[in-house]
């Protein structure tokens, strides 16, 4: 029986739920979009019954790791800046971006269904990004170490490119490359790198 959204987790079953998001997350990132639910499981140590019990269906599942890497994404940045300069903060939020497009490649032929189902709010999604961005580049901005003139669509749009022409993780290094370059355009030209 799924659990009540309105009770908590007992501590036990929200450790299963936890395994399970990060073992199907590093399976779709790996390109493992095919793997069944019972290899999820058991990579994840857990019975078919236990993954069933929090995601009944394939659907389900897919649906939480992208609302899990989402949310790591959008809560990320906030993180990220209270850790480093802003600067530092926007090329390690870009890295997790990598994450999610990678993970995503692995589930995207679900996602796209339930996309075109209305059950994936994908212009919702796409506004949660590109708040997160503006933070970081405001502070950048305010700290003088980032240009003015750069927008979050451009962003977005520069990490979907460079993560195109270098899926991960088998180009994790020239991905690398590309995304630092990337940053040196976005500096702010008064203020050396």
């Amino acid at each position: 029986m799924p659990q009540s959204p309105d009770r908590p987790l007992r501590a036990d079953a929200s450790r299963n739920r936890e395994q399970l998001l990060a073992v199907a997350t590093r399976v779709f990132a790996a390109g493992g979009g095919d793997a069944s639910m019972r290899a999820i499981a058991r990579e994840a140590g857990v019975g078919i019954g236990t993954l069933y019990r929090h995601f009944p269906t394939r659907e389900e599942l897919v649906d939480a790791v992208y609302r899990d890497q989402v949310t790591r994404l959008t809560s990320g940045a906030d993180q990220l800046l209270r850790e480093m300069p802003p600067t530092q903060a926007l090329r390690s939020w870009m890295d997790l971006f990598g994450d999610w497009i990678a993970t995503k490649t692995g589930m995207i032929d679900t996602l796209l269904a339930m996309i075109e189902s209305g059950e994936i709010a994908h212009a919702h999604t796409q506004v949660e990004l590109h708040h997160a961005i503006d933070k970081l580049l405001g502070a950048g901005v305010d700290a003088g170490e980032l240009r003015e003139t750069i927008i979050a669509e451009d962003i977005a749009a520069g990490l979907i490119g460079i993560y195109t022409v270098a899926p991960l993780p088998e180009h994790h290094t020239r991905a690398q490359r590309l995304l630092d370059i990337f940053m040196d355009g976005l500096r702010s030209r008064s203020r050396p790198a």
